[in-house]
């Protein structure tokens, strides 16, 4: 048995950030983590061939390299290995109509290509970009600040004083609306307002889900100011530095630690026991990076004491499912609406807001999408290091399915447990890709598909391959997330935490609750 200042349970990047500095402010800090590798949905690995390195989950670090703890410990993450690779085109979709649109940093590329389009919307395009920096200052402090009535207040009061009350208004029904809504709203090109709602598909806002338009918003115009930055060499790079500066630090990880219960005494978090009977004493915080689900009953056999805070813990709501599909490549794909897409990081293959809005409608209802919304990633095409000379590896994401299969809105699979049917699956998304770059099958050299339930066993946080950790809809986000009374990372039980993609600020590499939980407990 060992004491520490703070146990944390799992080693995600939330984690992580948060143990390290409280290391590097002098706490006793231990991670214990069921795998062998640390990083939750941060991970990299050679999933088809040897050399081939795929990021098994998150992909896209620009959260992290603009984070307040990036800011904070820039320079010793870069001394311990952290390296971005920069990217310049950003995102595109492609359409049935063989036409495509897409975002890069260079805002004349961008605009030549709204222009294709309309007019009207490339000159609202620069007016959003334009006004975006001003309008970031809002939601970059909401989204960067703790859940708490002072922050909320503080951020008010700088909106109304800096917008006035109509600009106040503006930014709330930007948060408050849909996809569609906003899109509507602001763009008239079809194409151009599906290429932005893809990007609500990636924290569960189908177009029609209230709370949905800050997220395209928000990814269209940092990518058209900031560019994007992918992990040089992998996603992991992130891990790694985390990792080394937290050793560094005096603290301990250990790996192939499973922690089977939160020891409790008075209603106070004392430490834990971990499958093999070993315990360990934590006595001023205990850090859970876990998804709610996971506490009452389970590593807290008895509750929290809290019937209430149990209750919504168990009832917390979690996204449709992903099947992540990672190829080794003998070049990238040919798509047919332009040599150019090549280049981007992302190609979304999602036509259309109506068709978003009816593959996550199926998911919902326990289908299998007859049309799924793919997320190409090309890694390769901006970090080369990441295969053999001259080859590539391919990154889709398949949303959005359901974690149990009761039927096939195809009507060609028959229903069944994932591990039976996720090739024939897998099959249906690339023939998507295949559709708009033809050739593509000829150039696989290895293929891992992994699905909804895949996900969760690799990773239990991703409840039924819930890649976010729970649905980000307004009834459980901002105040409400994971529960009302709950969102400063409290839990009923005396220093035991509550971090990760489940607590505010919820999903994406930003490592905000863990970082903001870290200041809270020992201070900037």
């Amino acid at each position: 048995m060992s004491d520490f200042d703070a146990i944390f349970v799992g080693a995600g990047h939330n984690s992580l950030a948060c143990a390290t500095h409280l290391a590097l402010k002098g706490w006793k800090t231990a991670v214990f983590e069921r795998n062998p590798v640390s990083g939750g949905a941060v991970k990299t690995r050679e999933a088809t061939l040897p050399g081939f390195r795929h990021d098994l989950g998150a992909m896209n670090l620009s959260l992290f390299a603009g984070s307040a703890f990036h800011r904070k410990y820039a320079n010793e993450l870069k001394a311990a290995g952290l390296e971005f690779a920069p990217v310049a085109d950003c995102f595109a979709s492609v359409f049935p109509d063989g036409r495509w649109f897409g975002v890069s940093s260079d805002i004349e590329k961008t605009v030549a290509r709204l222009t294709e389009f309309s007019a009207e919307d490339a000159a609202t395009w620069r007016r959003l970009a334009g006004g975006f920096m001003g309008e970031a200052e809002h939601l970059f402090r909401l989204l960067g600040s703790p859940m708490s009535g002072r922050a909320l207040a503080g951020t008010a009061w700088n909106l109304w004083r800096k917008k006035g009350v109509s600009g106040a208004l503006d930014t709330g029904k930007l948060l408050l609306s849909s996809p569609r809504a906003w899109l509507d709203d602001t763009f008239a090109s079809p194409h151009v307002k599906a290429t932005l709602a893809a990007w609500g598909m990636h924290l569960d806002f189908a177009p029609d889900i209230a709370g949905g338009a800050v997220f395209p918003y928000l990814e269209s115009m940092a990518n058209q100011s900031f560019g994007m930055v992918i992990g040089k060499g992998g996603a992991d790079t992130i891990i790694m530095a985390l990792e080394g500066m937290l050793t560094a630090a005096g603290g301990r990880i250990f790996h192939n630690a499973d922690v089977a219960e939160i020891l409790t005494q008075d209603g106070k978090a004392t430490g834990i026991r971990l499958a093999d009977g070993e315990t360990h004493t934590a006595t001023k915080a205990l850090i859970a990076g876990v998804a709610p689900g996971a506490l009452p009953g389970k590593l807290l056999p008895k509750g929290s004491g809290n019937a209430g805070f149990d209750t919504a813990m168990k009832k917390f709501r979690h996204a449709p499912g992903t099947m992540m599909i990672h190829l080794a490549l003998d070049g990238l794909p040919d798509w047919t609406a332009g040599a150019e897409l090549k280049n981007f990081a992302y190609v979304h293959v999602a036509p259309s807001l109506d068709q978003m809005a009816k593959t996550y409608a199926q998911a919902v209802a326990g289908l299998l999408p007859d049309e799924p919304v793919l997320v190409v990633g090309q890694p390769t095409a901006i970090d080369p290091s990441r295969a053999p000379e001259g080859k590539h590896v391919l990154w889709v994401q398949v949303r959005a399915l359901p974690a149990e299969v009761r039927g096939d809105a195809a009507g060609t699979i028959a229903p069944g447990h994932w591990d039976a049917i996720k090739d024939a699956y897998a099959d249906r998304a690339l023939a998507l890709i295949e559709k708009n770059a033809p050739g593509l099958a000829q150039k696989i050299l290895g293929r891992a598909v992994l699905s909804p339930i895949d996900l969760e066993r690799d990773n239990p946080n991703l409840v039924g391959g819930d890649q976010i950790c729970g649905s980000h809809h307004i009834a459980q986000n901002f105040l409400f997330r994971p529960a009302p009374g709950f969102a400063a990372w409290n839990t009923p039980v005396r220093n035991l935490h509550l971090v990760g993609a489940a607590t505010w600020p919820g999903a994406g590499t930003g490592a905000g609750s863990g970082f903001m939980l870290a200041q809270r407990l020992a201070g900037a």
